[in-house]
């Protein structure tokens, strides 16, 4: 079975369609949506001897923002789309 993987050509296509003044974050665990600041690109090699760049979250404690926006997270497909409730009948005076 073989991943395919983002590469960096890929990941600056994406970035570059974006507002190149906005701060990148990272979205992390799917079960637990959270936000973290990225602090490092850390090009290595793995195992195989191919070339792999890191994008690392920063060391402080500032580096978790919170909760992902859901609207995020429902990109994502991280959880569904959530919609509100029907509207249930009102009661009117007099018990009816």
């Amino acid at each position: 079975m073989t991943h395919t993987e983002m590469t960096v050509a890929d990941l600056i296509d994406l970035l570059s369609r974006c507002d190149r003044s906005a701060p990148v974050r990272q979205a992390m665990n799917p079960f637990f949506p959270m936000a973290h600041r990225l602090a490092q690109v850390v090009q290595s090699v793995d195992e195989t001897g191919r070339t792999v760049v890191y994008l690392a979250e920063g060391p402080d404690e500032y580096t978790q923002f919170g909760l992902l926006p859901p609207e995020v997270a429902v990109a994502l497909a991280w959880q569904g789309p959530v919609q509100a409730p029907p509207p249930r009948a009102r009661r009117r005076a007099g018990g009816k």
